[in-house]
This record gives structure tokens, sequence and C-alpha cells, in this order.
């Protein structure tokens, strides 16, 4: 009897993309071979292109090749651990897990293949805790997590490949800088670790390469590139009519009948707004326009509880949803295959970002993604034409890194002191093999490890923070109690103290930040996980709220909503408002905005790119200084401040300010002396960094910035679940933290973590210095308009409403824009 020939591995796989279809793009070969070389690498390709399966089909054939006869493979004995798959949010692991289960199933491979996050059910982690399975699917968070257990160790030293997938998304935060110390455990653990990373949409990608495999790869590193520009159509829903006199949001949800009709020519749809309140706002309003929409479209953020979340990422999957209206908890992931168009509210403040969230849909190698671009005011539409300039021209964002954070390595000497414990020489070789760490001097690892061991220099007396214990040439933690807050605290993403929002009788609709409903008094009404429900009381860190009828008095707003406009949008900007200037308007976004940029120019200018547009107008709240850098939100923060220090020295005066992502005004009881102010150079980086410094409440800033790092670094803990300390408690003992440090221990390296981070983070001190570099290169262009132009309208209602008016502001700014429509029209 002739036994049947062995299928090779190849064959195998090709059958299987046979059976769905596909045929491999020679990119996914490439990574296939790479694989099966002993090679690491970074797969770059355009969202919904097969990166997936480029990574996953590696080892998959590696153990095919090793594992040749199919009469010895037993589902009821699969491999050991093999496979760890990183994936950035924990709300991506069951899609990715199955999208990974699908190809394991049609092979009939015998692995076992879980995923292990914060979701998942305390069962499954305990039987992990004795046999991890073949392919395991986490999140940074879970995967540090592991390395607390000692007897994991021993496992995880088996585990021949890691994947990190959107590594772009974990690029320059300190989840990456996370993920790169786990990957150093890893190595050390296997020399021979085959490291590979998924990436789409990235300007750095050889920082992005050497920041994922570290100093020293064991083996050769590979950057495979996919597809990098996939069919893309990009439209924009345009407002019936271009107002001359725009503001930030005044359009919003004006839009929503256009909105509506769009969905109606599709099948299903994904909705992006920039904000978790905005996505809650727009559910509300579609629905009031189509109610016999109601169950056919849905709500997604983070802030939702994951029944809620699984119940619409399944009804995506299944086509059940016209549409879902959501932040970037649905930015990322796997295939939703039913998605055939992606709305973006408002501009997504990078080129980088526009193109993952258009990639959305058409989520095949093959299919056409579409976008819509709907604006909440008109001067965003200059946003999505620049936008698309830059991803014509592949002008993406890159992902600053971050150089080593002393909060995470203490947090990470802690881990492994739990783990097993350390020798600190072999700990500190391992650290430094990562990227952000390579720099670690001996002076800033022996700062840390005196800090874990007893505090620092400042906290030696207080037993609480003598975390790790020295036994002989080990460092080890033995206290039950540090061990069990250090696994519960564990990871590096710092937000406001949360409460969860439940319904008297029933479910869990998800959290809310404490400092939103510390405002609300019982029986107020806001929306939430897309119901309107009124708070009937707080109770052990659980809010508890019913049903309501009527009008939200509220809506929450969560921290971390202000995204800035990227450096590579800005200059693209800049770009189109020189052809606006010459007259050159390419393309509908530009050609509608005709009207704004005539009524601009009769006014004042236009700035071309090598111009700083000055605008001098007196009102009858001052004399009104506009500024026109086009450098985005943060940098303008920044440059605001520095002006006003700057000129105050000139002469005396005072300012209040406002800054947007287009410009900066500055309103002063007297007029600025502008002459003065150039010839004494306000606008150099001369002494930048000190009068950052002096104009700012540095102080306040790098004690907001400490509350992080403490929490970090383990210094202050939220508490136990259930008994989760208040905002307050826990921004009064980092604040006492910080004093202390600052009085008894001035060199404490945690301080000076903050200082830096307020620079680079709040203030984006490098970007604002080549800012005020270009600045100053630039021709200074400063007119005296007769009315507040276009441009400066929206600055003078972003200082407007920090002001009290017993009109609403709404009310307001519409008398202002029919006052100054009608001077324009008298002006013609």
């Amino acid at each position: 009897m002739h036994q049947l020939p062995v299928e090779t591995p190849s064959k195998i796989v090709d059958r299987y993309f046979d059976s769905i279809g596909w045929k491999p793009f020679r990119f996914q070969r490439s990574v296939w071979r790479a694989h099966q070389n002993g090679h690491s690498g970074l797969i770059h390709s355009a969202t919904g292109t097969g990166k997936t399966l480029a990574a996953w089909m590696g080892p998959i054939l590696r153990w095919l090749k090793e594992n040749p006869d199919r009469s010895r493979w037993n589902p009821k004995r699969p491999p050991p651990a093999r496979v760890i798959w990183v994936t950035p949010l924990r709300a991506l692991a069951g899609d990715t897990e199955a999208s990974l289960r699908a190809p394991m199933e049609a092979i009939g491979l015998p692995w076992r293949l879980e995923s292990r996050t914060g979701d998942s059910k305390a069962s499954a982690k305990a039987r992990q805790m004795k046999r991890l399975p073949s392919a395991l699917v986490t999140t940074p968070e879970s995967l540090s997590l592991m390395l607390t257990h000692e007897r994991l160790l021993s496992q995880l030293s088996g585990v021949e490949t890691v994947i990190v997938d959107e590594w772009h998304e974990l690029l320059g935060t300190k989840r990456g800088i996370q993920t790169e110390l786990a990957l150093a455990r890893l190595r050390h653990l296997n020399p021979q670790l085959r490291t590979w990373g998924l990436s789409a949409t990235l300007g750095n990608l050889e920082q992005a390469k050497d920041s994922l495999m570290g100093v020293n790869p064991c083996g050769p590193v590979r950057i495979i590139e996919g597809y990098k520009k996939k069919r893309m159509t990009l439209e924009s829903i345009i407002p019936e009519r271009i107002e001359r006199f725009p503001w930030s949001g005044h359009i919003g949800t004006k839009m929503v009948p256009q909105v509506a009709d769009r969905l109606e020519d599709v099948n299903s749809a994904l909705i992006f707004a920039n904000t978790r309140s905005q996505t809650e706002i727009w559910y509300q309003q579609l629905l009031r326009q189509r109610p016999d929409w109601a169950g056919k479209i849905a709500l997604h953020h983070g802030s939702l509880d994951t029944t809620v979340r699984r119940w619409v990422e399944d009804g995506l999957r299944d086509g059940s949803l016209r549409a879902v209206v959501c932040t970037s908890s649905l930015d990322l992931g796997v295939d939703f295959t039913a998605v055939d168009l992606v709305l973006q509210i408002g501009s997504p403040k990078g080129a980088a970002r526009l193109l993952q969230r258009a990639g959305r849909s058409g989520h095949q190698p093959d299919a056409e993604s579409r976008l819509a671009f709907v604006p909440t005011n008109a001067i965003e539409l200059i946003e999505l034409a620049a936008a698309q300039d830059a991803i014509r021209k592949g002008h993406l964002e890159a992902r600053p890194l971050i150089n080593k954070p002393l909060d995470v390595l203490a947090q990470h000497l802690v881990t492994i002191a739990i783990g097993g414990g350390f020798d600190a020489d072999e700990l500190l070789e391992e650290v430094r093999s990562s990227r952000a760490y390579e720099s670690l001097t001996d002076l800033e690892w022996q700062w840390v490890l005196d800090f874990v061991v007893h505090g620092g220099s400042s906290l030696t007396a207080y037993p609480d923070f003598h975390r790790v214990e020295r036994n002989e040439n080990r460092y080890v933690v033995t206290q039950r109690r540090t061990m069990t807050m250090h696994r519960m605290n564990i990871g590096t993403i710092v937000s406001d103290a949360s409460m969860k929002v439940k319904y008297l009788k029933g479910a869990t609709l998800g959290s809310v930040e404490e400092s939103f409903l510390s405002k609300l008094n019982e029986g107020d009404r806001f929306l939430f996980a897309g119901k309107l429900v009124s708070l009937v009381r707080v109770k052990d860190n659980v809010a508890y709220v019913k049903r309501a009828k009527g009008q939200p008095d509220s809506v929450p707003r969560w921290m971390g909503g202000r995204m800035p406009l990227s450096s590579e949008l800005s200059a693209e900007l800049r770009l189109k408002l020189e052809q606006a200037a010459d007259g050159k308007l390419v393309g509908r976004e530009m050609q509608a905005l005709k009207g704004l940029f005539d009524l601009q120019t009769r006014w004042s200018a236009l700035p071309r790119s090598n111009q700083l547009l000055i605008e001098r107008i007196e009102t009858r709240g001052g004399h009104q200084l506009f500024v026109f850098p086009f450098e985005g939100r943060l940098v303008h923060e920044g440059l605001a401040a520095v002006f006003a220090y700057r000129i105050s020295q000139l002469q005396t005066t005072t300012f209040t300010m406002a800054c947007n992502d287009y410009g900066i005004v500055l309103q002063s009881p007297h007029r600025v002396q502008l002459d003065d102010v150039i010839r004494e150079k306000v606008f150099s980086t001369n002494d930048l960094t000190a009068d950052i410094l002096n104009s700012m409440n540095s102080t306040e800033m790098a004690k907001r910035q400490f509350r992080q790092i403490a929490r970090v670094a383990g210094l202050i803990h939220p508490g136990y679940p259930g008994q989760c300390k208040s905002t307050s408690h826990v921004q009064a003992s980092s604040n006492l933290f910080f004093d202390v440090f600052q009085e008894y221990d001035p060199d404490n390296l945690l301080l000076e973590q903050s200082r830096r981070e307020v620079l680079e983070f709040q203030l984006e001190s490098s970007r604002l210095f080549d800012a005020l570099e270009r600045i100053e290169r630039s021709e200074m262009l400063i007119t005296e308009p007769p009315k507040v132009t276009p441009l400066a309208f929206p600055l003078l209602v972003d200082k407007l409403r920090e002001r009290i008016s017993s009109e609403t502001l709404g009310e307001r700014i519409a008398r202002m824009q029919q006052q100054l429509e009608k001077a324009a029209d008298q002006s013609n």
C-alpha cells in the first residue's frame, strides 16, 4: 500500500489562502522566508493589506516544518507556549484572537490559542498560570504582569516568537517603553527569540525598528514593506453654506442631516469622532434625525463596559449594525469586512491618523477605502486638503521617542524583583539592551535602585517605600502587600480616577471620570453609553443611575481629548494657504472657501509659507494682536506665553490670551509697539527654555505631571477595587511628595523628569524651538484690518468662551457674525 506524500508547509498555507479566495502577496512570502531563516523584523504596510497573516503564518510554517507527520498531531496535548501576540488595546484582543484562530482551524493545527487581558475571566487566568497556551494574545500591561510570576518564567523561556501589533501606536509612549523592557526580559529568557512588529502609517521606520529590536538583536533584522498605498477615495461633506466667520465646532451637529443622507447610501459605516463626549452627542443626534435606526446604529468608546463594546463589535462583524459612532477605540485592529465607508467628524489633526481611519473601510488588500470628512468648522476644510497633499507626498507623521523615563524603570525593577528577583549587574545589562535605556548612566541606575529599595534619600525613614529587599547579591520582594499592590497597579496609563456607572437594578454601563461626577447633583441628567440617565446616588465608588427623559444637563468630558495639529500637517496647511494667496484653489475643499479667502485678502492678507501674518485690531475689549504661525495648539500655548512674557519686559502691560491650531491672540489695554518687538528679537530662540519657565506657572505644571510619574513609579496608589481613593486624595498625596522632594531632595531624578516631560509633552518644546527658528527667518507681514478677519474670528470666540455673559455663547457669537457679515458686504 502506497503512503500518500506528505504535504509541504507552503502547500498547506497556499491551500488555506485558496479556501478564502486569496493569493499570498510577495511581501507576505518575504516575511515567511525571513522567519524561517531566523530573522526578526518590522512589517510596514497600509491598513487592510494582510499584515496579520504575514506575521502569523511565520511561526505556523516553522511548526509545520518541524512537525510534518499529521498523525502525531494531538489537539488534546497542544504544544507549549510558542508565540506571544501583543496588542495595544485590550478591546482588540477578542477580535485578534478570532482572526488568528481562522487559519489555525482551517489547517487543523493542534495549538491552543487564548487571550490574557484585563477583561479575561479569572478562571482563564488561573488555568494559564498552570500552563500557558501555545499562542497567547495579550497587552503590554498583562505581559508585564506575567513577569511577576516566577512559575511562568520557565514557560516564557520557551517562547520562540513575539509579535507586536500596531507598533506605531505604542511607539513614543510609556506603554511602548514598558513593551521594550518586557521584550528585553523575554530575550534574556530566550536569547534566540524572534521579534516581529506590525505597523502602518509611520514616518520614522528605522527608529521604530530599532526601538522594537533593542540594541543587540540576536540575528538579522528586516524592514519588509508591503502595500504603502491602497486605493482610496477621500471626499468632504461640504456645508450648504460656508460662513465667512467660522468658529470652532460651530457647524458640528448641523451636519447631521447630510451625514444621515450619506449613511443611507451604504450598508455600514464607522463614524469617527475625536473625543468620547463628541461620540455621545453625535449618536443621540443621529437617532433624533432617524428614530427608525434605533438598534441599527451603536456607540463605541473606551469608557463603555466590556459587554457593551463586545456587542457592538459582534454587530459590526455580522452586519446587523448600519453604523457605529466611535473614537480611536475602533481605530486599530482586525478586519471589519462589513464596513464600506468611514466618516471623520472634525479634523483628525494628522495625515497618518486620517490614513489609518480610512483603512478601516474596504479592509481587504484589493478593496477601495472610502472616507468622508465632516468639518466642524469651515477652516477645517483646508486641513483635509492639506492632509490629502501630505498623503500623496508620503509625508506621514513620525512618532518622537521617549528617552529613559525613570518612573517606568522603577516599576519594571519591582516587577522583576517580584518575579524571582534579579542580580543588579545582570539586570542593568538587560535594561541597557533596550533602545530607551541604552544611555542610562551608572548614577541613574543606582538612583533608581536606591529608590525602590528604601525610597531614595528622603523617604528612608518610611517602611512603606522599602519595596525591594537586598538578599546577598539578589534583589527580591518578600512582602505580600507590596506584591498585591504592585500587581494591581501595574501599567503606565494614568488617568483621572473613574467611577463605574451602573443602573440601580441592572447592567453596568461603563465608567466616568470622578471629576465629572463630582460636579453633578442627584437628579441631574447626562448622556452616557448612548442613553439619557439621571444620577440617583454615589455609593462605594459606583454612580447609580436610572433612565431619564427630556434634555441632558451635561455630557461627560473625559481627559485627553485635545489633539494638536501635527508638524507635518501644519507645514502642508501653510503651503495650501500660499496657494490660496496666489489664487490657486485646488480641489472642492479649497474652492468652497473662496468667499472666505477673498474677504481675508481684502481686509488683511493670506500669508505665504515664508511669512508670519500679524494682525493688529482695536476692539471694545482693548488692543488685539493676532499672530498666525499655523503650528498647532500646544506649540501656540508655549509661544503665546513666551511672546507675552518677552513683550512685557519691553513695555509695561498685561495680557490675556487664547490659542487654537492656527494662531494666537494677545489682548492688552495698551497698543503693542511692534517695531520694538521685532528689533528686540522677541521671536528669537535665544534663552527659550528659561523664558518658557519664567513665562508659565512651570511649578504647577510640573506638579500635575509629577502626579502621573508618582503613580507609575509606585509612590502613590489609586487603592484597591471598590476602595479607590478620590482624585483629590491622590492629588494631595502627589503634591506632598513633590513639595517634600523639592525642599529636602532637590536632586530627585523624578522631579527632573517631571520638568522635562512638561517641556516635551505639554509644551512640545523641541517643536516650539523649530517653529521659532522658522519664524525668525520669515518675513513679518503686519496688517491693521478694519474689522476682525475670518482667520482671527475663531480666536476671538475662544477668548470669549472664558468670559461670563448673561447671553448664551451661541447667541452672542451669532450677533457678532451678523455684524461682521454686514460689514463684509458693505466693503465689497
